[in-house]
């Protein structure tokens, strides 16, 4: 199976490293920002197949840095799947707005992050 690059920012360092473990020997090319910002200066050079997005982080949150990302050359239809504990229907229909493919709740499952994510890209792709 072909690796899926995928770009996933996540301000918070433990989340970084469970989901790093959790992906790390999974069909994944990773590359992981702390900030949006980070994220869009690294995504053109790292063209991601897939975007995987913290919603609440401090000064640029995940909906921002989505809107960012889509204007970088390249990756103006790059899908994403946000990550967040706040799963309100109205929060969520936010996220579907804004371009989210899907929602995975946080606290995620780690032995299931990859087969979510794979799953969420399978529907995205037939």
């Amino acid at each position: 199976m072909v690796d899926l690059r995928l770009l996933y920012v996540e301000d918070e360092a433990d989340i970084r490293e469970v989901a790093n473990f959790a992906l790390e020997d999974e069909n994944f090319e990773l590359l992981f920002c702390s900030s949006g910002p980070e994220a869009i200066e690294k995504a053109v050079d790292f063209k991601p197949d897939l975007l995987l997005l913290d919603v609440m982080m401090p000064g640029m949150d995940g909906k921002a840095t989505l809107k960012s990302i889509r204007k970088l050359d390249g990756l103006e239809d790059v899908p994403a799947i946000f990550v967040t504990a706040k799963v309100q229907q109205d929060e969520l229909t936010e996220l579907y707005n804004v371009g989210a493919l899907d929602v995975i709740p946080k606290p995620f499952d780690p032995m299931t992050l990859a087969e979510q994510i794979m799953s969420i890209w399978g529907r995205s792709h037939n």
